[in-house]
Parts: structure tokens; sequence; C-alpha cells
């Protein structure tokens, strides 16, 4: 009978690591976005997300089309791969991540980076364009952290590398519930060190452990095609190894409160099943 309680427990906690913990997205690249919302001047072609394409005053998004359940204190671990190009005009104007439980279907342009707006929301920018003081931009290569929709960046850093000289980048941001690192780097090899470190509430700022994730982009008085080229996001806690996805796609079929239920009806089903061959 003990056996059969452990054997019970054991299949109660799997049950809860498959519905909280997973990878909810690994796209090797884009020739298909099912999963994903499209919106804007947002597209998948040529077997990549271009959040928006090298043209004037242009603005995209893309989000996943469900709501998707965090881990502990809305803590999550993502990995992508990204290139800026055919910028004109100097290069504008970047694009973020970004995590924000309001709708998969917002987008704005220009230098709000498709991100400005939105409320209850982080996001993660990569900026090509310097917009100085007016949004506190340091220069026209860096990085930032930004929340509640502000691109007013509450932590920013310069880049080396020029981010929009049409090479790929690599990028991965993790939460562990407290404190936010990004890393990047042009090589597959994750850096030891991060780039970005910020203690943040996101749960207190999402008001929520649930969200839509995905990326915005906005072109101005200058361009350039921004493109994600692969994406790996897991829904807790785990930092991600340097190489780019190459498995197939994986993306949600059913809704994230489906998802968990049926596996809790798997759970129950198994411990039914445990409990009747032990009568």
């Amino acid at each position: 009978m003990r056996l059969l309680r452990g054997l019970g427990f054991a299949l109660s906690l799997f049950c809860v690591s498959q519905a909280y913990g997973a990878t909810i997205f690994n796209f090797a690249d884009f020739s298909s976005c099912a999963g994903l919302q499209i919106n804007g001047n947002a597209a998948c072609t040529g077997g990549v997300l271009r959040v928006t394409p090298a043209a004037f005053s242009q603005s995209g998004s893309t989000f996943s089309t469900t709501l998707i359940p965090l881990g502990a204190g809305a803590s999550f671990s993502t990995f992508f791969t990204f290139r800026i190009s055919g910028s004109q005009f100097g290069g504008a104007d970047g694009f973020a991540f970004v995590v924000q439980p309001v709708s998969s279907t917002v987008g704005a342009g220009g230098g709000g980076l498709g991100y400005g707006g939105i409320p209850t929301s982080l996001g993660v920018e990569f900026d090509t364009w310097n917009n100085g003081t007016v949004l506190g931009d340091p220069s026209d290569n860096h990085v930032g952290i930004d929340l509640d929709g502000s691109v007013f960046s509450v932590q920013t850093a310069n880049v080396t590398a020029t981010l929009d000289d049409g090479s790929v980048f690599y990028a991965w941001i993790d939460y562990d519930g407290s404190t936010l690192e990004l890393r990047l780097s042009k090589s597959p090899v994750r850096p030891a060190t991060p780039i970005l470190v910020r203690a943040i509430d996101l749960a207190g700022t999402l008001g929520t452990t649930s969200a839509y994730v995905g990326f915005t982009s906005g072109t101005g008085a200058a361009y350039s095609n921004h493109d994600i080229l692969s994406w790996r996001f897991d829904n807790t806690f785990g930092p991600i190894g340097g190489a780019a996805p190459t498995g197939p796609i994986n993306v949600p079929t059913l809704s994230a409160a489906a998802t968990w239920l049926l596996a809790c009806l798997a759970c129950f089903v198994a411990l039914f099943s445990l409990r009747r061959r032990r009568i």
C-alpha cells in the first residue's frame, strides 16, 4: 500500500510538472507560425518571423494565441536568434521581447518599438535608434528593460557589436521569480555573464502569472528588417543552453487551462486505477 501511495504521489507531481513546466514554443524556424497571432506589418516569410519589414512607418507584433501559465512568481526562460538587416537612413527602430496579459493583438510603431502603451507588461528591447533624452536612450545600439508600456527603460546597456549589421545574434532571457537576466552574443555559446541584470516583481507588474508572450517592433523615418530566426520559450525558470533549436515545432494546440485540466484528469485516472488494483 505504501508503494501504491508513493506511485500516486509521483504521478501527481508528474501531472503538475507537465501542466506548468514545459517547452511551450520550440521553433527551429518559422516555416509555420502555428500557435502565434500575427499583427500589423508582421509576417511569417521565407522561414523567418519578420516583426517589421524594411519600410517607413511600420508596426508589427506577434504573440501566443492563448494565455500561458508561467512558473512561480511568473518565472520563465527563453532563447531566440535574430537578425536586423536591410537598414536604411541609419536603421530603426528595433524590437522587443514582450510578456503581457492584455491581448494577443497589441502593437504600436516608431520609437515605441511596437511596445509603447502596453500596460502591465515587461519588455526587453533591442534598440537601434537614439531618441536621446526624450526616451532615455544612451546610444543607437543598446538593450534595455522596459515596464508597463514605457520605452523609457528602467535599465540599459550599450552593445559593443552593431545590432543592425545583418549578423545573427543569440539572446537568452531568464527570470527566476525575482531577477531578470539578459545574455547576448554573436556566438551560440551561452555567455557566463549577463549584459543586463534587474530585480523585478514581474507577478506584481502583470497582476497575474499568466501571460501572452511574443515580439513587437516598429520603424519610422528610418527602417530595417527585424527578423526572429528561431525561438524557444519555457514557461518556468531553467536556463537554456546555447545551440539553436533543431527539433520539431512544438506549439500549444489547446488553451493553457484546458491543457492543465487534461493533465490533472490523466493524473486522477491513474490514481483511481491504482486504488482499484489495491482493492
